[in-house]
């Protein structure tokens, strides 16, 4: 091989490794996850790292309201059907943007949040505390679960043009991976990744 092509090669590889660390800098993912028993129920309690793409910081600026899902789920393994699923829990947290007040609001489940920059309003995006998943009543202390957490950017909620370029672009396509932790019910307090 000649030199140039060695130079176009390696440099080719260079930008191609630049361009992946990149796109996996955005997306969701999980800092911590922790099922804590308060009285009967139990309440969870997590922490997600949300970065955005350019592209969508910039929506959000010009007013496009983000609807982030977070999921929990307990489920229980069954080997003559499927897995069971006890609890399914959903909540929806809002982020928008006040061009006149210049700051980022966010709102979840009667909270609402005001944050100056955007770092700031998605760490509040992504902390969730003292959210009851589970009563007592739903679960048998004898049998094993486990416990997912996943959350992601929910498009469906977005205006009918920006939900067609979502199809199209990878940027508005943001969620986590889903985490699964073993639990039992009755087994200690805490579960913490």
């Amino acid at each position: 091989m000649s030199q140039r092509i060695k130079q176009f090669i390696l440099l080719s590889l260079m930008a191609l490794s630049m361009f992946s660390t990149a796109v996996s800098a955005e997306g969701i993912k999980i800092k911590s996850f922790e099922l804590e028993k308060a009285d009967n129920d139990w309440l969870l309690n997590a922490s997600f790292q949300i970065e955005l793409s350019p592209g969508l910081e910039d929506a959000v600026q010009k007013g496009v309201v983000l609807y982030f899902q977070t999921d929990f789920e307990l489920s229980r393994s069954r080997w003559y059907w499927f897995d069971e699923r006890p609890v399914v829990a959903q909540r929806q947290s809002r982020l928008s943007y006040q061009p006149l007040t210049q700051q980022y609001r966010i709102a979840s489940d009667g909270f609402t949040f005001s944050a100056k920059t955007i770092s700031e309003a998605l760490q509040a995006v992504g902390s969730i505390g003292g959210w009851r998943v589970i009563e007592g009543n739903q679960l048998d202390p004898n049998k094993a679960y486990t416990a997912g957490l996943h959350m992601s950017l929910d498009l469906s909620k977005l205006p009918k043009p920006f939900q067609v370029n979502a199809l199209n672009n990878r940027e508005w396509n943001v969620s986590s991976e889903w985490l699964r932790i073993p639990f039992s019910a009755s087994g200690p307090n805490l579960i913490k990744r």
